[in-house]
């Protein structure tokens, strides 16, 4: 019997029972494509879909920011352990590390970030967060609620393939640079591969968005504190103005871009903090302020690093002021450029077009937005993607870190299957293939 008619017997017989693959190792092209169609089937169905909303609705309730996902990281390890699927914890304070499969090679992981931002929510609804001040407003609630309604599917079959599925649930994402602590606490050694993916508001529902190479810039974060000497407003020239000098030194910076950069190499310095005085007729003695700067090269990366803090020093001196830069490295991490393995790009186009249909595979451009998932990819072959929830019917989807950003949940099932999906298909191509998809690993770290 086929691997379609098997799944649909099943499916009526026994709900959420094991779901065979094949005992047979030579599967054909046509059953092997066929698994990403029945596992969208099989997350649609209101078992698993309810299951994964309820998920998503707990963590969007209680938001917690990074390295601070201790309840998430629990609800997380309870629904483990009620699958029966093993792992290890913590990594990176927070962070949950499950395997499924045989435990032996080849490894292929599928990776969801956990935290949430700091930041208001202002959607009213029934399960709008409790926390102040804190929200899950760039969708990792559902990142979460996706990658464990994978691993329950997987879990149904982990008996049907060779090899070890890895769920990585990382903290951090969110400028912490979770994923380089969990690299560095050995959280994915001998991993083949890695997906990892993100919801986005731009591409409609039951499409996914991607590229070879380039994605996602690189991405850091500097501040500078520009000191002068203060004093009453109406004698400015008894003062040294910090905060004429700061209004220089942001003028400045945006020179990078428009006269020191390549127009053919997107780069961006962008200033967002500016801190200084409290009263309208005093001139502070010092004006903070900070930003950040994204490059899509390592070169180009480093150096605007340089130029900033050369501007930022040597424009606050003409104004007769000192400037101390720090980039705070330790705490927010450089973010490399996230780039896609063009061996991956291929697999990845395969398994979603027989799960969605070509058409649905959209060819996007590159973002000067950054994904902390690129830690990964600088050292194992990695992929990474969007997946579409924009509903016109549904009203407008914000985009990312807005208040009043939003999930369509109808997205939770194409997630799942997605995950499962290639992670499953990479295994069996390893195991059926001469020359599985490897990945075309060719990087240098930032």
């Amino acid at each position: 019997m086929g691997f379609s008619k098997w799944v649909w017997l099943i499916f009526i017989l026994h709900g959420f029972l094991e779901l065979p693959i094949s005992a047979n190792p030579s599967l054909s092209p046509e059953e092997l494509a066929q698994i990403p169609v029945d596992f969208l089937d099989f997350a649609k169905k209101p078992e698993l879909f309810d299951w994964m909303v309820g998920i998503r609705r707990r963590i969007h309730e209680n938001p917690e920011l990074g390295f601070e996902e201790f309840d998430t990281s629990k609800l997380i390890r309870e629904e483990l352990d009620q699958m029966g699927i093993s792992y290890k914890y913590p990594f990176a304070q927070t962070g949950v590390v499950g395997s499924i499969g045989t435990g032996s090679p080849p490894f292929v992981a599928i990776r969801a970030d956990m935290d949430a931002l700091p930041m208001q929510e202002s959607v009213e609804w029934e399960h709008k967060s409790k926390v102040p001040g804190k929200m899950h407003a760039c969708g990792h609630d559902a990142h979460v609620a996706m990658l464990l309604g994978a691993a329950k599917i997987l879990q149904e079959h982990r008996h049907e393939f060779q090899g070890t599925v890895v769920l990585v649930f990382q903290p951090a994402e969110e400028g912490g640079g979770g994923a380089k602590k969990m690299l560095e606490e050995g959280a994915l050694e001998n991993i083949d591969a890695i997906f990892g993916l993100h919801v986005s508001a731009a591409y409609p529902i039951g499409a996914v968005a991607s590229r070879s190479g380039p994605l996602l810039a690189a991405s850091g974060f500097f501040e500078a504190v520009i000191s002068g000497k203060g004093g009453h407003a109406a004698i400015p020239q008894h003062t040294v103005d910090p905060i004429l000098a700061a209004s220089n030194v942001i003028v400045s910076l945006q020179h990078l871009v428009s006269r020191e950069a390549d127009p053919l190499d997107s780069q961006v310095v962008t200033v967002a903090k500016f801190e200084g005085g409290g009263a309208f007729n005093v001139i502070p003695d010092s004006v903070t302020i900070g930003g950040t700067f994204r490059a899509f090269s390592k070169e180009s990366f480093i150096q605007l690093k340089q130029r900033i803090e050369e501007v930022i020093t040597k424009q606050a001196s003409v104004q007769r002021c000192n400037a101390t830069v720090t980039f705070n490295e330790k705490e927010k991490p450089f973010i490399p450029v996230t780039i896609n393995d063009q061996d991956l790009h291929k697999y990845f186009q395969k398994v979603t077009g027989d799960m969605l249909g070509s058409q649905k595979i959209i060819e996007m451009q590159p973002l000067m937005g950054a994904e902390d998932f690129s830690f990964y990819s600088e050292v194992i072959p990695g992929y990474f993607f969007y997946i579409g929830m924009k509903n016109e019917t549904q009203g407008q989807f914000e985009r990312g870190h807005s208040p009043f950003f939003r999930i369509n949940e109808d997205v939770l099932p194409y997630g799942a299957a997605l995950h499962a999906s290639l992670a499953i298909r990479y295994l069996l191509e390893k195991q059926l293939q001469p020359n599985p998809p490897k990945g075309s690993f060719h990087h240098d770290e930032l």
